[in-house]
């Protein structure tokens, strides 16, 4: 928009739709993940609140169950229910009892809110409106809000992939547009366990199953709730890039992928959008394919060819995929830095060059001047195994073979006892959620409450309301062990008395607040290390955590939101959890939540929603947090060795090799590195490789200190740390490429400083990528505005 169009005088048409654009009433969708995921149980909650603020709310659909309203905590009768029903339209199909919405009689009433169960159906042939959603939409045209539930493979888009891959057929469909008009779409997370522990229960099916059931159960309820997290990860994606287009923001958000495959009309071209279709599936990204043809100049039979194979390749691959006219090789970098600028593109994928250093002085190189340009975008460089070993294809991994165990091998007391400490191990759930106020302790207590009235022995470890008297509501009458006074500095301090709870011996604990640091003197530096230490005791925890506190996201999360989150933990825990659920909350939610003061006191409100809690910062850690939930997911389906797999298997048996030196922000290498290693399920080896200066000096105590910490962060994420003597720079690439090929490393990680230093590493990283055509490589840019915030 220019700058002077806010002064333009609006039309009569203008201005009319502005009105009718403020008294239509607001929709607010809630969407489960499957069937029985508690989307009706969450309608009701929704209303009941709603009455509390003075609202007038009314069900135009049926009132649920009495065992709904106990299950919400509601122990009301539905005679006494604060909320009324409007009697539905009742007709049949098929010998069925089917029942359509009154919408005049909800007019008639003209209530503040509207529940609506079930928005996919479809209503009597000779209705007005063929739809229930139509009828909320002509709900939402008169001014009534309206919130309303699904289930996310009733999204039309979502539908197909739900037959293919599981055979769940929904009876009817919703467009995927219709999320596109919600004011707000929140997502119900439930795990696949959960889920069916409810079902084992008789909450939601009383039928019992065989074992080969349970587990096809299993597997297809976490193949929806995968498709659910991604689908909700790209609407909050479609959102992120509205805000920041609307605040003339460029690049990379930082929540999400984008993959371009440089792609020429040859032999290899085919190879590397493949190899580029493998990463956009291994990161959850979207893949662009860009070709640069020659202005003016027919293409050969050959290239023409090649072309139509292209095409059709990018159609296939559901990439978006253009033609970039340049003239010379020089121009192409260019180009690409401009279109990466444009797209917001955090990675190039092409192959390494063939050409001698000559042929790249003469001829210009564009892997060079890409390294030279480029900024906030990664480069791989996709290996040339013709050269060491002839192939020209992607090598394939046989499943499992090198894992399969001999069936008739007898089984060692070692592996005996490895099995019995596994099974008296305590089970972990981690609650989690994009930032503070969500309401992880709120679920974690009713969680606690769900599991004492079934008879478990629960009690809370470490609750933290911060004052929120709702979440301080729902203790109930589980009991809260005394907290640990621990001496500091003159203080006295409290902390989880975990050695307290290891003598009480309870089956389940409630510790709030994973990340926190213990005082210092405290038995253990980590409230991690205290939960971890209960397992272990065979002990079972439920505990909360929010996505910032991933060890492996903090590089992510400082993009996002310009803050570098100092308490985090390693991966290696939340993997260690039988399961992971998501708390799913609007950004417009959580800054109500705010200004109302449920999360923060009144006079740090405004700091912080100026701060921390502005909306592009929300966006960006709610997308962080659905797709990192989804690849638990994909992880958990992977293990059960499952085919059905959204990432798409990787092809190859990958050793991750990590070059570090101390002018590269080493500890985001490292944590880059080990993403890559765990969703390839490969080893990593981080080495300390630094450049000898022009005059000789020793390590300095700040260095030392720094490599400690990475060596530290190597060994927390699983991987392995060596040091080595500074080598002089001529000398470099070459030694690096030798320590990777000792490892038998097939990707090498290296990361590339930002513009105003980079003209001293550029020499060296050029050398390097000529000596390593045989591997991967992978290039980090350093962001330019993360040692400025």
């Amino acid at each position: 928009m220019n700058e002077g169009d806010e002064y333009r005088r609006q039309s009569p048409e203008m201005i009319l739709r502005m009105l009718e654009q403020m008294k239509r009433g607001r929709l607010r969708i809630l969407m489960a993940v499957a069937s029985g995921a508690g989307k009706t149980t969450q309608l009701l909650l929704e209303g009941v609140n709603c009455t509390k603020q003075g609202l007038d709310v009314v069900y135009g659909t049926v009132l649920p169950t009495q065992e709904i309203w106990n299950e919400a905590g509601l122990h009301v009768g539905i005679d006494s229910s604060p909320i009324q029903a409007i009697p539905m339209i009742a007709w049949q199909r098929d010998g069925q009892d089917r029942y359509d919405i009154d919408v005049e009689a909800i007019t008639v009433r003209m209530p503040d809110v509207v529940l609506i169960d079930g928005l996919a159906h479809r209503n009597r042939p000779e209705a007005l409106r063929s739809t229930r959603l139509e009828d909320v939409r002509e709900l939402l045209k008169r001014g009534m809000n309206v919130i309303a539930t699904m289930n996310a493979y009733e999204e039309e888009s979502v539908q197909a992939a739900a037959k293919k891959m599981t055979g769940v057929v929904s009876e009817w469909t919703i467009p995927s547009e219709a999320l596109k008009e919600a004011d707000e779409v929140r997502l119900l997370d439930v795990s696949a366990e959960s889920l069916m522990e409810r079902r084992m229960q008789g909450q939601f099916s009383r039928a019992k199953h065989s074992r080969k059931h349970r587990e096809e159960e299993r597997s297809r309820i976490s193949i929806l709730r995968e498709l659910a997290l991604r689908t909700m990860a790209e609407h909050v994606n479609g959102s992120l890039e509205q805000h920041r287009n609307e605040m003339g923001l460029t690049g990379p958000s930082g929540a999400s992928e984008r993959i371009l495959v440089l792609a020429q009309y040859g032999w290899n071209g085919s190879i590397h959008i493949r190899r580029g279709q493998q990463i956009a599936k291994r990161l959850n990204g979207e893949l662009y394919i860009v070709t640069f043809v020659q202005p003016d100049m027919e293409l050969t039979t050959e290239q023409a060819a090649f072309r139509r194979s292209l095409k059709k390749m990018a159609m296939k691959t559901e990439a978006v995929w253009e033609e970039i006219a340049s003239r010379s090789r020089r121009d192409m970098a260019s180009a690409l830095a401009e279109y990466a600028k444009m797209h917001g593109i955090t990675r190039f994928v092409l192959g390494h060059s063939r050409q001698t250093r000559w042929q790249e002085l003469l001829k210009g190189s564009l892997i060079g001047a890409l390294l030279k340009r480029i900024e906030m975008t990664d480069l791989f460089l996709i290996a040339d195994h013709s050269i060491a070993e002839g192939e020209r294809i992607l090598p394939a991994r046989l499943s499992g073979a090198a894992e399969a165990e001999t069936p008739f091998k007898r089984v060692t007391e070692q592996r005996v006892q490895e099995k019995a400490a596994g099974l008296k191990r305590g089970k972990l759930k981690v609650i989690i959620g994009a930032a503070p106020g969500v309401g992880k302790t709120y679920h974690m207590l009713q969680e606690g409450n769900r599991l004492r009235e079934q008879g478990v022995d629960v009690v809370i470890g470490l609750l933290e309301t911060h004052g929120r008297a709702e979440t301080a509501g729902q203790v109930g009458g589980l009991p809260v062990i005394p907290r640990k006074r621990i001496a500091y500095n003159g203080k006295m301090l409290e902390e989880m008395d975990t050695e307290e709870l290891l003598r009480i011996h309870a089956e389940v604990v409630l510790v709030d607040e994973l990340a926190h640091t213990n005082v210092p003197g405290s038995i253990r530096a980590k409230r991690y290390e205290d939960v971890l230490c209960l397992l272990e005791a065979g002990i079972s925890v439920v505990t909360t955590v929010n996505v910032q506190h991933i060890e492996s996201l903090n590089d992510a999360v400082e993009h996002v939101t310009g803050v570098r989150v100092r308490e985090t933990v390693p991966d290696i825990v939340l993997r260690q959890a039988r399961e992971i659920q998501l708390i799913d909350v609007t950004p417009q939610t959580i800054q109500e939540r705010m200004r109302a003061g449920l999360i923060y006191k009144a006079d740090k409100v405004d700091q912080a929603l100026s701060n921390f809690f502005r909306t592009p910062n929300l966006i960006g850690l709610r997308e962080l947090a659905l797709r990192e939930v989804a690849d638990d997911v994909d992880e958990r389906l992977e293990s059960w060795e499952r085919r059905a797999l959204f990432r798409g298997p990787w092809r190859r048996q990958e050793v991750i090799f990590v070059c570090i030196d101390s002018d590269v922000r080493p500890e985001r290498l490292v944590r880059h590195g080990f993403r890559i290693a765990h969703r390839l399920k490969a080893p990593m080896h981080v080495v300390h490789l630094p450049i000898a200066p022009w005059r000789r000096r020793g390590k300095t105590a700040d260095m030392e200190k720094e490599m400690a910490a990475v060596q530290a962060l190597t060994e927390r994420l699983g991987g392995t740390y060596q040091e080595y003597e500074a080598v002089a720079r001529i000398r470099w690439a070459s030694t690096a490429v030798y320590v990777a090929d000792q490892l038998r490393a097939s990707q090498i990680i290296v990361g590339m400083p930002s513009r105003v230093r980079r003209l001293g590493r550029l020499g060296a990283m050029k050398a390097l990528v000529r000596h390593a055509r045989h591997m991967d490589v992978l290039v980090l840019s350093e962001w330019e505005d993360l040692r400025v915030r």
